[in-house]
């Protein structure tokens, strides 16, 4: 099963659209979504506005695979568990969010390979065929990096 999720500030329509196309034309009925309060409701999968943090864990540890935004949570929760991630960035310009700051978290994590990216709409298809094949490069761990701590602990001694 594919989780779709859009968080739960913000709906995020043309996500939604965009795999329930997807999944229309690949005859797949095998997906899930979290849409939030948009006003587009996929056709060819059952769908909800909001989940409980319980619903939203259990799905996530159960699917195969996600489709997301680009929110921190969501990207880091997926890593977490080794499920693979594809995202669509919100646009500002569509009105999706007040900024562009989800593309340069989505880049980040799709240039370490952790993640899979779709730029544009038209990259969604061919990246979703894919998607439950994508193993990520790598998986989060539960502690910061010796650097990070190293750099924290630089800069706190700095303040003394």
């Amino acid at each position: 099963m594919i989780f779709v999720t859009v968080g739960h500030q913000t709906p995020f329509d043309r996500l939604v659209r965009l795999v329930d196309l997807w999944a229309g034309e690949r005859g797949r009925k095998d997906l899930f979504a979290q849409i939030g309060e948009g006003s587009y409701r996929p056709a060819h999968f059952p769908s909800q506005a909001f989940l409980s943090p319980a619903e939203f864990d259990a799905r996530m540890q159960g699917c195969s695979a996600v489709v997301a935004h680009a929110g921190t949570g969501t990207i880091i929760k997926a890593l977490l568990l080794g499920k693979p991630l594809l995202v669509l960035p919100r646009l500002a310009a569509q009105g999706e969010t007040r900024s562009d700051h989800q593309w340069g978290t989505a880049r980040h994590f799709a240039a370490s390979g952790r993640i899979l990216m779709a730029e544009y709409e038209d990259e969604l298809p061919g990246l979703m065929d894919g998607l439950e094949t994508f193993r990520p490069s790598g998986s989060l761990g539960t502690q910061a990096s010796p650097e990070l701590i190293r750099r924290i602990r630089a800069f706190v001694e700095e303040g003394k």
